[in-house]
């Protein structure tokens, strides 16, 4: 490990600490996508601006609304890092709006998946983008009843702001999941999987690349094709870099973050440690990637990956506290 990416896994690391200590009533998931995203920026965390933003969220939003739900902070974190906060919370409130209006259910999923239409294309295309959301969402829950849900929502926001047509997006998703389904447990996962491969535009030997790579973390004793970092091992597929160089990186990042405070075995579960390390890895490897295009794509990807995951996480830990709660009263 060089050490300038040393120096940005200790910042990240430094970022997650300093925010938890900003917001100690967050659940830690909260404080650790936060710093991902100011590391990703190569800053440090600006706790002052995060609750600012957090303060402009509450006096734009009501008590009840989603987006003083469990991504607030994450809202916060990003309106932090924008040219323009009050006018790109607008903005978002205005998507968030027009896609409840095609029938979105009200979601923190959905809360982010309005900032990301809203920072990512011109007001003139909103409408025309909430559309193509809606249809990508409507194609997916068609094939999968079962499997498409909120969770879904991001990436059908980031479909929909693509230039990928809508059924031949979805016929290849399909052969996609055709393809790799047999070989993971999750249904859900591939299908998130698939997302991220469409969005690549990969090339006809997706499949066979995201399964070499399955094959080198395993030979590593590492297992990112599990139900929470499925998506990664997609995105990850999708760089330039060298199976082996990227397992390498992978693993030295969830070492050297193993021994960070907040990072250790009793504070954090090895799957989201591995997808912060996964995501870490791509965008010091997207910085490589000289289409400005794709860069934009992978790296709004990564963030996404990481927001999703980590509220699915969220929401097992909470159904599995609930679980030990209604056992004990038994």
């Amino acid at each position: 490990m060089n050490e300038q990416y040393a120096a940005r896994v200790e910042l990240f690391a430094e970022n997650a600490q300093r925010i938890k200590k900003a917001f100690p009533w967050q659940n830690a998931m909260v404080s650790r996508l936060a710093g991902l995203l100011y590391t990703a920026e190569n800053k440090s965390a600006d706790e002052d601006a995060i609750r600012a933003s957090h303060e402009l969220i509450k006096e734009n939003t009501g008590i009840f609304s989603s987006f003083r739900g469990n991504s607030a902070i994450s809202i916060a974190t990003m309106l932090s890092l924008s040219a323009d906060k009050e006018q790109q919370l607008a903005n978002t409130l205005t998507v968030y709006d027009l896609l409840k209006d095609v029938k979105f259910r009200a979601s923190d999923y959905l809360v982010v998946a309005a900032y990301q239409v809203a920072a990512n294309t011109t007001t003139d295309q909103y409408q025309r983008t909430v559309e193509r959301s809606k249809m990508f969402y409507d194609s997916m829950k068609a094939k999968h009843r079962f499997l498409t849900g909120h969770d879904d929502y991001i990436f059908s926001a980031m479909l929909g702001l693509s230039d990928i047509d809508v059924d031949s997006g979805i016929d290849r998703m399909e052969e996609l999941y055709t393809t790799l389904k047999p070989e993971f447990m999750s249904g859900n996962s591939v299908q998130a999987l698939t997302q991220v491969l469409v969005l690549g535009k990969e090339a006809p030997e997706a499949a066979d690349r995201v399964l070499a790579l399955r094959d080198a973390f395993r030979a590593h004793g590492i297992r990112l094709d599990k139900e929470y970092t499925l998506s990664s091992l997609g995105v990850l597929s999708l760089l330039p870099s060298d199976n082996k160089d990227m397992v390498t990186e992978v693993s030295e990042t969830f070492e050297l973050l193993r021994t960070k405070k907040g990072f250790g075995s009793w504070s954090i579960v090895k799957q989201e440690l591995l997808l912060l390390s996964a995501a870490l890895v791509a965008f010091k490897s997207v910085e490589d990637v000289q289409n400005g295009i794709v860069t934009s794509m992978l790296s709004t990807s990564i963030t996404n990956i990481v927001i999703a995951q980590q509220a699915a996480l969220a929401g097992a830990a909470a159904a599995a506290s609930a679980a030990v709660i209604a056992s004990s009263s038994n």
